[in-house]
């Protein structure tokens, strides 16, 4: 038997006879467990909410068992990604928002200094098997999740060792190899997952027969290819293109010589390169994109595709970029570019109700260059996959990422429609989870099934200003080629900023309710539960004032009809 409390007692025959919520018309208080922003914008899975509510209760471990619920590669994603989980930070409206990405990456390096184990058990020796092509985010991420859903994966790499492109083209200075090294080794680890390297599909491995000995096939090959690129058809004979030119300096660690260079892109690889080569050497490089630098002015849609604290520090490296821009023509003497003329853009709305960029005559305008760098975009090598390349990409059916109804998803950047680290360990996550259901023949739950929570349905006025943790940076004068320029915050400024997390949408158990409500209509158990459901509204007395929600600081309580 349930026993419950109020916040006051009466005798009989006092205001207990009086149900005061006869009086209501209206609206009624509800208890709504909305998903916070931070998760609902992560394109991994990740609940950062709930595993700062484990930091808060001093549990780091705890905290990293429900990052690796979802991402089993913090240490990576904590470094690489963009994080719009930050930008979507309902505490932004308070002071700033939390450092996610930092304490993220300070738990995957303690998880790999503590020598913290996945919580996954061992999949049974007959269990179903899935081939996975690739061993990059993708690919790792959904070996990953086979074996936590009780599946066995082979994982079938052309490369001579496991990750992708975090290996292959993100440079030390972002994402150290001794870390990359940990984390994919630990992961590999584990029992149910087989890697095969030097396995070309289409050279060694046909798509054929990892259907017919496999129970799916999840293709994560990645983009390896370069898109064509031209300006009017003309091409400096020294063309060097932007993946290729990255990998290169990645493995050898050289870069050709220039005094003026001019990148074309908007990505990560772009900004990347900008840096190694003004690091290189190089008197002054140019970034022309087509995208807008973060503003007022700027569309979120325009805004340049890279993580914001990188273009920060091609920032402060001196690295000159023109926005809402475009190379409009290649200045050759013989075949060898000596300059370039760039347009400006802006983005009208056409006959079709579509946006597009369009060039504005009188803008142009010459810059002298060494030699130009196009980084605008990768795809799919067809090599083995045949049909399955549609323009370029593996454009699956469904959010899941299926291709056919013979069990092939597509995962990764070879979807083509998106490109994080974060989102391809985000599709590794969904292809297993709509796997297994398909499996077992039931319905695949569905995403974001959960009510958002917006600045405004909280109450502020409960939570106290805190500056948002910094972390240390090395000086533009000491960045080299080796050394990783952002640093470890560190256990106490990790715990201390899990402290200003403000629980959107969950119960603080703080009874405001409990406490505010003018006629003891809320009422609690005994018994404490953590998700609030000692919480209880009897409505025989509530008249509908919805102090209860105005007093509730986490919007946790909704008024309702």
């Amino acid at each position: 038997m349930v026993i419950l409390t109020r916040g006051a007692y009466a005798r009989p025959g006092t205001s207990l006879d009086f149900k005061t919520g006869n009086w209501r018309s209206g609206e009624a208080p509800v208890h709504v467990h909305a998903t916070a922003p931070c998760a609902a914008s992560c394109p991994a899975g990740e609940d950062q909410q709930a595993w700062f509510a484990r930091l808060q209760e001093g549990d780091a471990e705890g905290a990293w068992r429900e990052v690796v619920r979802a991402n089993p590669l913090p240490a990576v994603t904590g470094r690489v990604c963009p994080h719009p989980c930050e930008t979507a930070c309902n505490r932004a409206a308070l002071d700033a928002p939390l450092a996610i990405h930092n304490v993220e990456r300070w738990l995957g390096d303690e998880a790999i200094r503590q020598g913290w184990t996945y919580p996954v058990s061992a999949p049974a020796a007959d269990a179903p098997e899935v081939a996975i092509v690739g061993a990059g985010p993708a690919g790792l991420s959904a070996a990953y999740h086979c074996v936590r859903q009780g599946l066995r994966a082979a994982i079938y790499e052309a490369a001579p060792e496991a990750g992708g492109l975090l290996r292959a083209a993100i440079p030390q200075t972002r994402l150290p190899r001794d870390v990359l090294d940990a984390e994919i080794a630990r992961l590999l680890d584990l029992p149910g997952i087989t890697l095969n390297l030097r396995a070309r599909l289409g050279r060694d491995v046909t798509l054929d027969e990892l259907e017919r000995d496999h129970a799916a096939v999840l293709l994560a090959p990645g983009c390896q290819a370069n898109k064509a690129w031209s300006i009017d058809g003309a091409v400096p004979v020294d063309l060097h293109e932007g993946l290729n030119l990255l990998k290169e300096f990645v493995d050898h660690g050289q870069l050709p010589e220039a005094r003026r260079v001019i990148v074309h892109g908007g990505g990560n690889t772009a900004m990347d390169l900008c840096r190694a080569m003004k690091r290189a050497g190089a008197e002054q490089v140019t970034l022309v994109s087509a995208s807008g630098l973060p503003g007022p002015e700027t569309d979120p849609s325009d805004v340049i595709n890279v993580v914001p604290r990188e273009l920060e520090e091609a920032l402060e490296e001196g690295i000159e970029i023109l926005d809402h821009t475009t190379i409009n023509r290649l200045i050759l003497r013989g075949s060898r570019v000596t300059g370039v003329e760039v347009m400006s853009l802006r983005k009208l709305r056409g006959e079709d109700g579509r946006a597009h960029r369009v060039g504005f005559e009188g803008t142009e305008r010459v810059l002298p260059v060494d030699m130009v760098i196009p980084c605008i975009g990768e795809e799919v090598a067809p090599e083995g996959l045949g049909a399955l390349i549609d323009h370029g990409y593996l454009r699956p059916r469904d959010p899941a990422g299926r291709l056919t109804q013979e069990r092939v998803f597509a995962l990764g950047d070879a979807r083509g429609d998106h490109g994080t680290v974060a989102a391809a360990i985000g599709d590794g996550l969904r292809a297993v989870r709509a796997l297994v259901a398909e499996l077992e023949g039931a319905p695949a739950s569905p995403d974001g099934d959960r009510v958002g929570i917006a600045p405004d349905q909280l109450n502020l006025s409960y939570y106290d200003h805190s500056a948002r943790v910094a972390a240390p940076k090395l000086r533009v004068e000491a960045r080299t080629f080796e050394t990783e320029i952002e640093g470890d915050i560190g256990r106490a400024a990790a715990m201390a900023e899990a402290q200003r997390c403000l629980s959107c949408g969950n119960c603080l158990a703080c009874d405001n309710c409990w406490t505010f409500c003018p006629d003891n209509a809320v009422i609690k158990t005994v018994e404490l539960a953590r998700d609030g459901s000692h919480y209880l509204f009897d409505l025989d007395y509530c008249k509908g004032c919805g102090l209860c929600a105005q007093e509730c600081p986490t919007g946790y309580i909704r008024m309702q009809s």
